[in-house]
């Protein structure tokens, strides 16, 4: 059951797929209808799940699920693995490879192959303090503390 985002507690679980290109406001729009439809359906062992989501910065789909009332399972998370799939088909983009680095230059967002950017770390083209976006939390209070963070503060440090 879909549930407002600032409704789930801190703890709630996340996922976080961050999409090779930033989407235009229409396709946000379009996003957003099928993803509160999903997670309107959304169960697991026959039990609705009590999620939520956001789209940040036209780039990021963030999916929360209150673990108190019903925790996600195999089946469940690999229904909404299907979902983020078919989103990757319809606008044709990609938002389950890791290997990509999503930061911050000036008030703009750049999206580079992880190989880029351990080279632009080498060229010092990004620094310890350029801002990424540290899609390894886990719960939602995780993403409101580390999420948009320095490199030198995320798993991104090991470049520098």
């Amino acid at each position: 059951m879909y549930v407002p985002f600032d409704t789930l507690p801190k703890h709630s679980r996340i996922w976080i797929y961050q999409s090779n290109r930033k989407l235009s406001d229409e396709e946000v729009e379009e996003i957003s209808t099928q993803t509160q439809s999903f997670l309107e359906d959304w169960s697991a062992h026959g039990q609705g799940l009590e999620a939520s989501f956001l789209i940040k910065y036209n780039r990021f789909i963030i999916i929360a699920v209150n673990q108190d009332l019903q925790s996600a399972t195999g089946c469940s998370i690999d229904a909404s693995v299907k979902f983020i799939q078919e989103l990757e088909q319809k606008y044709n983009i990609d938002l389950l490879d890791k290997m990509n680095v999503t930061y911050k230059q000036g008030e703009f967002i750049a999206h580079k192959p992880l190989i880029d950017f351990k080279k632009m770390a080498k060229q010092k083209a990004v620094s310890p303090n350029t801002i990424v976006f540290n899609n390894l939390v886990n719960t939602i209070q995780e993403w409101q503390d580390f999420w948009e963070v320095p490199a030198s503060d995320s798993w991104h440090n090991r470049f520098f």
